[in-house]
């Protein structure tokens, strides 16, 4: 959690997105900032990560239904090709 909350509080336009857990991982909670830098750890449960997000009033989204921003992918495109 320690990770989690220094995430939050040292980027801005952090949003939430929660995986639902599967039968071979636990749920876990994406966070990603507003350049798509972004971390993720298991959580307990879905709920846990939904009151995380409330607590730091965070936008939250069901990864399965809304997927994940472009904003992400070029985070990745962008630290693949070294910049």
């Amino acid at each position: 959690m320690a990770h989690l909350e220094e995430f939050v509080s040292s980027r801005r336009g952090v949003e939430a997105f929660i995986e639902l857990p599967t039968t071979m991982a636990r749920a876990t909670l994406l966070l990603i900032a507003h350049d798509g830098e972004w971390t993720r750890r298991s959580v307990t449960s879905v709920d846990w990560a939904r009151r995380f997000a409330a607590r730091h009033r965070l936008p939250a989204y069901d990864a399965g239904v809304v997927g994940y921003p472009q904003r992400m992918r070029d985070y990745n495109a962008r630290r693949r090709a070294g910049g």
